[in-house]
């Protein structure tokens, strides 16, 4: 007999559709920045080509394909002299796996890590303009530069995707806490980075 074919839940092809709507959305560079500031905050189409320093109408072209895709949503109208300005939050966590990750086109790699680094910045200045930056004693800042061989790398891209999950797991457990207690609401900006470095003449393992 023939093997069975296997049938996937409903909830595995809601997931495989909402990756392949993200990895279509990020396919452009100015896609994958424009949601990586959705996701992060809400904002018009103007704000953003403003912040991008680029044109209002491609940046508009593509926030309006973010939201046929389904990654964006219109939360408010505003009429500024005789003009509606529209403004957009993002609802899917632009987060990748490595197959996905794998189907993007260089320049649209590269416009994903650009727009993560400059919201990852951004709320880095701000934090340290508004004094909430070292606030706590327990804040954490660390840069390890590190010498590994392959299985090294593999071990580090394993830990820090189960730190990711962690992270995530975390705030799902406070969201639930704070809407059912009264308690303190704490905006906290977690930044988890780990790439390879050029190399230098003369490397070797890193001083301490």
């Amino acid at each position: 007999m023939p093997p069975k074919k296997s049938r996937k839940t409903k909830a595995a092809k809601g997931k495989e559709v909402v990756e392949n709507h993200l990895v279509k959305a990020l396919s452009h560079p100015v896609r994958a920045r424009a949601l990586a500031i959705l996701n992060s905050r809400v904002a018009s189409p103007k704000e953003i080509a403003d912040e991008l320093n680029m044109e209002i109408g491609n940046v508009s072209y593509h926030v309006n394909q973010l939201r046929d895709l389904g990654c964006i949503t219109l939360v408010n109208k505003v009429q500024r002299r005789g003009v509606t300005e529209h403004y957009y939050r993002g609802v899917t966590r632009s987060f990748l796996n490595d197959a996905n990750w794998a189907r993007l086109a260089p320049d649209a790699k590269t416009g994903v890590s650009v727009a993560g680094l400059k919201t990852q910045n951004n709320a880095a200045l701000k934090a340290l303009e508004a004094g909430t930056f070292d606030a706590r004693p327990d804040r954490h800042l660390s840069c390890s530069p590190l010498s590994l061989d392959e299985l090294g790398w593999d071990e580090l891209a394993s830990l820090l995707a189960e730190t990711l999950e962690g992270v995530w797991e975390i705030q799902d457990k406070s969201t639930t806490r704070l809407a059912a207690e009264n308690t303190e609401r704490i905006n906290v900006t977690v930044s988890i980075l780990g790439f390879e470095s050029p190399g230098c003449e003369g490397d070797g393992a890193p001083e301490a």
